[in-house]
């Protein structure tokens, strides 16, 4: 400051310096979000033009000292706060509440619907500073996110019944297909025509377990699977999971083994569907991660407390394998090797994290170790109980000598003890050079089993060889591809053995070999349940709209003597229970226009108002899910089935449910 007196005119000056004000002004023009300063007496001090321009009409009333409360009222006045309309003294009271707060925050919209956040905070001196800070594009992102979680959330919500719906398109026919083929294997059938039969139905089966995962991958990832314990061969659901794979391994040139411990049971009780799945897709990732060499099961086990089994399972292969450093992440949800040995294998990676949590689930566990580049062992370990006091058996007579004929190391191990374990004295050959260099030279066993292909000399060859030297005793062709080793091997051979060779189908045909012991005395026949001329035949009605199903269940039946009528929908099966008066009904749950719950339903309402006796209702369902039981007996169904249908369960269902007033049902049939 300088002060200047000009000695004419006696004028006095002052001068200052306004430099840093400007600088202040110019910096709070430039901030884009509206800027306003309040004295301690609530007077606007300064402002920005972004402040002014929040509502164009009310600036004229924004010069410095006009309060904030006169800035709120004139704003209303001009309608500049539509959510303020019809409220305005509340609106002023909770505003300048809002202003007069230590630390003030709040949303507002203006006319045009742009939305602003006032932000205010109090100054040292008393006054205070605030900040209008458009959120209208924010706003607008926050509906537009919440639009998407909804159509999200809606999009999952209709996922799994999406799923359900198609999982159900494709369980009909395959319950058709598992059914068909559990009606053909109760005829009398040659040994490979058994063998194809049997092959169709544990591989629908295993199908239909597959389809009815689908939804389950969202009961665990819910925590809320639910097993379902019941009795099982381990040994042939294990044989059942590798006859689905062979095709697969045997195009790739994979020998697929099983070493089943001899002197381990095979009954357990567990949940055979989780351990088919477990099973399928170990032994499936080692087929699709091996190019060559062979996929080992092997079983081990030693009793354990409470009359249970501790079990370990191996699934050995010779493929890829997994780096160190990736052992501890096999196990994670949608893990996969990324690496070039890699790539060419497709696949979500998700299988391995499903099985850790089932087998979890069932109170094991898992484990894996891996040499990169020459193979992994994938394990799991299991506690379960007996089924039964079984095995495999012995033999009643012991067959003497064998003769092994096999290439591969593990396989002549196997079959070895197998064959031990009847009483019978093993020598093992690795080609079929050797083998014929052993009979011809004197030693003639009582059995040969030779696989198929070998190199050099296969079975087949060696089997015509042998025959043409003398060889008279029986001679067995072990062989994945039994259609084949059959017209390769021709007269020379007694019998062909499905790879890998499952202990039962080994020792149905070392029994055939021995005679039968004749029993002491024979027991004298039950007479059979003697009928009234007056009793009627029970009277059985299936509500199912599916004409394969319905073919299934008319022959499972067939045999029994009853009289069964067919509903193709849940208003037919009400009014077939009007006119027909079944005495048992079989209701699908799945069926169009009204379906099992309802149609169950309405009968158990009419008994009710009329006071009839009730009707045995068995539910037929595709796949029981975790409280389908209890919706399923809250309908008022009795006891429910799920399909694939059995003819053992169905013919169980109809005798524990014969009327008293009717003939028993297995008093004859149509055989």
């Amino acid at each position: 400051m300088a002060a200047q007196i000009d000695a004419q005119d006696r004028m006095l000056c002052q001068l200052v310096d306004i430099t840093r004000q400007m600088r202040i002004c110019a910096a709070i023009e430039a901030i884009p979000d509206r800027f306003v300063f309040f004295d301690s007496e609530d007077r606007m001090m300064t402002c920005n033009q972004s402040y002014r321009d929040i509502d164009k009409t009310s600036a004229p009333m924004m010069p410095p000292g006009v309060s904030f409360e006169n800035i709120l009222r004139y704003g209303l006045a001009l309608g500049g706060y539509p959510e303020a309309c019809g409220c305005e003294v509340e609106t002023v009271k909770a505003r300048m509440s809002e202003h007069c707060g230590p630390a003030a925050e709040g949303e507002h919209q203006l006319t045009d619907g742009r939305w602003l956040r006032s932000i205010g905070k109090e100054t040292p001196d008393g006054g205070r500073v605030g900040l209008r800070v458009d959120i209208t594009q924010l706003r607008e992102q926050a509906v537009a996110l919440e639009t998407a979680r909804l159509a999200a959330e809606s999009g999952s919500r209709a996922k799994p019944a999406f799923l359900a719906n198609m999982g159900h398109k494709i369980r009909t026919p395959m319950n058709g297909v598992a059914g068909m083929a559990d009606l053909l294997c109760h005829n009398a059938l040659s040994d490979e025509q058994r063998l194809i039969s049997e092959t169709i139905r544990s591989s629908g089966e295993a199908l239909l377990v597959i389809i009815n995962d689908i939804p389950d991958h969202y009961s665990i990832d819910a925590g809320q699977l639910t097993l379902r314990p019941g009795d099982f061969d381990f040994e042939r659901l294990i044989h059942e999971v590798v006859m689905l794979l062979q095709p697969r391994a045997r195009a790739k040139g994979i020998d697929l083994m099983i070493d089943y411990d001899v002197f381990l049971p095979t009954r357990f009780t567990g949940d055979p569907a989780r351990l088919r799945q477990v099973l399928t897709i170990l032994i499936g990732n080692a087929v699709k991660f091996t190019t060559k060499g062979h996929v080992l099961t092997r079983v081990v086990g030693m009793e354990a407390e409470g009359g249970r089994h501790q079990l370990h399972v191996t699934v050995e292969d010779t493929g890829i394998g997994i780096p160190a450093g990736l052992l501890d992440h096999v196990f994670s949800e949608f893990c996969q090797v990324n690496d070039d040995r890699n790539r060419e294998f497709e696949g979500t990676g998700r299988g391995l994290a499903i099985t850790r949590r089932l087998i979890e689930r069932m109170e094991g566990a898992v484990w894996v170790d891996s040499d990169y580049g020459k193979g992994s062992v994938f394990g799991f370990r299991l506690a379960l109980p007996l089924a039964e006091e079984s095995g495999a058996g012995r033999l009643p007579v012991p067959i003497g000598k064998a003769l092994v004929v096999d290439d591969q190391f593990i396989n002549r191990t196997i079959l070895e003890r197998q064959l031990a374990a009847c009483g019978a004295e093993v020598l093992l050959c690795r080609s079929g050079h050797e083998a014929l260099h052993h009979i011809t030279g004197g030693m003639i066993p009582d059995v040969v089993f030779a696989d198929h292909e070998m190199p050099g000399m296969d079975g087949a060859v060696l089997a015509k060889k042998l025959r043409e030297a003398g060889y008279d005793r029986p001679l067995v062709l072990i062989s994945s591809s039994p259609l084949a080793a059959e017209e390769a091997g021709g007269a020379a051979v007694d019998a062909i053995l499905q790879k890998p060779v499952l202990r039962a189908e080994l020792y149905r045909f070392l029994t055939s070999l021995t005679p039968p012991v004749a029993p002491e005395c024979a027991l004298p026949e039950a007479p059979r349940t003697a009928t009234k001329p007056h009793q009627r035949a029970m009277r059985i009605l299936a509500a199912e709209d599916n004409r394969t199903n319905q073919l299934v269940l008319q022959k499972m039946l067939r045999s029994l003597d009853v009289e069964l009528r067919f509903a193709g929908n849940g208003h037919e099966a009400l009014a077939e229970w009007e006119s027909y008066k079944p005495d048992l009904i079989f209701m699908d749950i799945s069926m169009p226009g009204m379906d099992g719950h309802e149609a169950t339903r309405a009968i158990r309402e009419c008994e009710a108002a009329r006071g009839l006796k009730r009707v045995p209702i068995i539910a037929l369902t595709a796949h029981a899910m975790e409280g389908d039981e209890e919706g399923i007996l809250a309908s008022g169904m009795d006891r429910y089935l799920t399909k694939p249908l059995r003819k053992s369960e169905i013919s169980a269902a109809v005798l524990a449910f014969a009327a008293e007033a009717c003939r028993p049902p297995e008093s004859g049939g149509q055989g």
